[in-house]
């Protein structure tokens, strides 16, 4: 009997070869197994029929734990072949249909881990140990199939003893393509910051000294650059922040093991089983009350984001390390994409670091550090990039033969969202496509996903505003390849991101942020939609607002309190004391005042300005350094605090009325803790928004609420909201898979371009949706 097999799904780079040779011997079976050019591998079998059948039963069964099936084509060859035995065969070019993909990078084994402190092992000691089971994949592939030759490896060529196990099936890293040694592989090596080699017997050692010492060491990874010092030491965490001029945004750091991690921070079972995870997420823990380290890595926070090593680089600096942790955070200019080459690393980088450790192997896709926070059990993806990508999830109510869609993304925190044959394939996060080396870096990964999914696109959807440099590279590529381009408002993507990922085709959905240009040219941030009839409806929305300035107004805060409070009394003794907080003090009060007098001022319906109003207001931010950095700190405050000022929401008509409230929070600014009227105002915004949901709902017989948006986040506001619609028999919908702020609006953008051409294109009522299968790696049933 002869059959030819197909097998889509994470099925290179993982193992899976190897693995089949292994199977078919047992067998005794005998035929072929290949890479093809799509990412999928093709088998050939010939044998006794129960040989066959027993081999069918035992490939579902006992795969390797990395990949992950999607699906098998069993068909007859048309032309039989004659095998002696079973043979791996080079790769083909081949497209077949169906999508696959390597999985993204994987986090040393415990194998690796074993050999690469051994006495005995000829890779002790070697940062670059890997094998079939772990190590880059995503950021060192040039195309598909995945093959030493199409990778950062190429140059590289293996020893004698590296072949040997290469070629050995029994071996662990028989094919593993990124297999090396100190004799053939990459090398490491410690510079001065403008790239001086230094002679020094172990770098790794050195660079440690060199930490506790107290320098700033630039590091280079898998998958890009770290900044990497002392988390004791506040001194070169101060002097980090003066060269970046970073003043106050939080620096991630590293810890050696879960034991270390809880000297610090409190880990729940959730939490520790993602950080120990494959993917090494930075997990943003809750810190102890008797914190331990600098208060200068999060000022102000009540949080910090760890993560543990996930390469043999990052435990052997660890091994002589003697600091609770180290501070091991994205390497770039401001703005830009973070570093991956030695030479713009020392160009740029350079001013900001006393050292650097180097390796010369190339980074040929950057990869962040992925970041997560629970809100309770629920991880919350906030940076969806390293252990992710470039990893698909499903989306089982899209037909197959829907057309190939790029979602383009917005502004800030983008990515990109390519769907195709059901699936849906977000890029590693990219950043401020403001900043010209950061369009470059989306235009390049857009280019570079597009070959590895063989994908011909068919449509394009982007956001309405027109200043978006996204917006305008989505009209040049329609205009290029005469396809049409969808523009998608910002919030209604932000819905149907909920709604793709969670199979809902009607629900209401409350979308909170700073800012999203609205269809009537206006500020949005504080939307209550609907999809029905084939499109989107904004059926309410936050009280609107001023927004004195407009962006200046996003940057100090206070000018928002000063659009609601002008006429109050105690205002203006109050506003002259806060004048040095103004770049211009006292005249830029006068100017605003001008302005609030003619009564021409931009508008917002913004919940994330709402935020930061009471922010500024009760003295806790009067300056953003950092997106989001006022709201944040107002969640922070409010931790441990308590709703003094427990007001019942104002509804009228369509509207949450927020502006009594501010006043009332500025007549108590005084009278109650910080903590409590941080709480309280959370908890207004997140009461009212859930009572006109709630009362959406039953005006549109709609049993569904869902929550998306940079706001979604907090997760103060988050449990008053879910508390509330439960109270009215409802179940809050939020994200599972996708960040629910920016970084997943390319996903909503693509999904709401087929939701807009819903009869064409889905294949089934939300009703028939059958239990997802798995969304590839991680799997559906993961913690993320």
């Amino acid at each position: 009997m002869d059959i030819k097999i197909t097998v889509s799904g994470t099925v290179q780079g993982v193992g899976f070869r190897p693995f089949i040779y292994r199977l078919a011997k047992t067998c005794k079976l005998t035929g072929y197994v290949k890479n093809l050019g799509n990412g999928s591998v093709e088998i050939y079998l010939s044998g006794f029929k129960k040989n066959i059948e027993k081999f069918m039963r035992r490939l579902k069964t006992e795969k390797p734990p990395l990949s992950e099936i999607e699906e098998i084509n069993v068909e007859k060859p048309v032309n039989k072949s004659v095998y002696a035995d079973f043979y791996i065969l080079s790769s083909s070019e081949d497209y077949k249909k169906g999508v696959s993909i390597i999985p993204p990078d994987i986090s040393i084994c415990n194998e690796c881990l074993k050999e690469l402190f051994s006495e005995n092992d000829r890779r002790k000691n070697y940062f670059f140990i890997t094998c079939t089971n772990c190590g880059p994949r995503f950021t060192i592939i040039h195309s598909l199939p995945y093959d030493r030759d199409r990778t950062a490896m190429r140059d590289f060529p293996m020893c004698d003893k590296c072949y040997r196990e290469y070629t050995d099936p029994l071996n662990r890293r028989y094919h593993a393509q990124t297999i090396a040694c100190p004799d053939c592989g990459p090398k490491i090596y410690l510079t001065d910051s403008r790239g001086g080699e230094i002679n020094c017997a172990d770098p790794i050692k050195e660079a440690v000294k060199l930490i506790e010492e107290g320098f700033i060491l630039g590091i280079k990874g898998n998958g890009g650059f770290h900044f990497a010092a002392s988390t004791l030491n506040s001194e070169p965490i101060i002097k980090l922040r003066k060269r970046k001029n970073r003043p106050t945004k939080p620096f991630a750091v590293m810890a050696a093991s879960i034991e270390k991690i809880k000297s610090f921070a409190e880990v729940s079972e959730y939490e520790r089983r993602l950080l120990e995870s494959y993917i090494r997420p930075i997990v943003l823990l809750n810190k102890r009350e008797d914190f331990n380290l600098s208060e200068e890595i999060s000022p102000g926070l009540h949080n910090i984001g760890v993560m543990l090593p996930y390469t043999g680089l990052h435990y052997l600096l660890f091994e002589t390390y003697r600091e609770p942790a180290m501070i091991m955070t994205s390497a770039n200019p401001q703005d830009e994409p973070i570093a991956i080459d030695n030479e713009t690393a020392i160009s740029k980088l350079g001013k900001y670091v006393d050292y650097f450790i180097l390796h010369n192997r190339e980074i040929v896709q950057r990869a962040d550090d992925s970041v997560v926070r629970f809100h309770s059990d629920k991880p919350l993806l906030l940076r969806r990039s390293r252990g992710y990508v470039p990893q698909p999830i499903e989306l089982p109510w899209l037909n197959e033969e829907a057309p190939v869609v790029l979602g383009c993304g917005g502004e800030e925190n983008v990515t990109f969202c390519i769907i195709k044959e059901g699936k849906a394939f977000l890029s590693q996060y990219i950043g401020k496509t403001q900043k010209y080396e950061t369009f470059n870096f989306y235009k390049d990964s857009v280019t570079h996903f597009k070959k590895l999914l063989n994908a011909e696109f068919q449509a394009l959807a982007c956001d309405l505003h027109m200043g978006f440099n996204t917006t305008l590279y989505a009209q040049h590529l329609a205009g290029e390849l005469n396809i049409p381009v969808a523009k998608i408002q910002h919030h209604y993507a932000h819905l149907a991101a909920l709604m793709g990922e969670n199979y809902l085709k009607k629900m209401i959905g409350i979308i909170v942020d700073g800012f999203g240009l609205g269809e009537n040219g206006e500020a949005w941030g504080g939307e209550l939609l609907v999809f029905e009839g084939n499109r989107f409806k904004r059926l309410g929305h936050i009280e609107e607002y001023p927004l004195p300035g407009g962006d200046a107004a996003t940057r100090y805060p206070l000018r928002i309190a000063m659009g609601i409070l002008y006429e109050e009394d105690g205002y203006d003794d109050w506003i002259r004391e806060y004048s040095n907080t103004f770049p211009y003090g006292l005249e830029e009060i006068r100017i605003i005042h001008r302005m609030l007098q003619s009564n021409k001022l931009m508008k917002t319906t913004s919940a994330g300005r709402f935020l930061d109003c009471i922010s500024a207001i009760i003295g806790l931010c009067y300056y953003r350094s950092y997106d989001g950095e006022p709201a944040i700190k107002l969640e922070s405050a409010g931790y441990k605090g308590k709703p003094v000022l427990d007001t019942p929401p104002i509804l009228e008509g369509n509207k949450l009325k927020i502006r009594e409230f501010v006043k009332e929070i500025f007549k108590n600014r005084d009278k109650y803790r910080k903590a409590d009227l941080a709480y309280s105002a959370m908890n207004y915004l997140g009461k009212g928004l859930a009572e006109l949901a709630v009362k959406f709902c039953y005006e549109n017989n709609i049993e569904y609420i869902g929550l998306s948006g940079g706001v979604a986040y907090n997760e103060i506001i988050t449990n008053i909201i879910k508390r509330t619609v439960e109270k009215e028999g409802f179940n809050l919908i939020t994200h599972n898979f996708t960040p629910p702020g920016d970084g997943g609006l390319s996903f909503g953008q693509a999904v709401a371009y087929l939701l807009l051409k819903e009869k064409e294109i889905i294949g089934m009522n939300a009703s028939e949706i059958p239990p997802s299968k798995g969304s590839g790696f991680p799997s559906r049933t993961s913690n993320c």
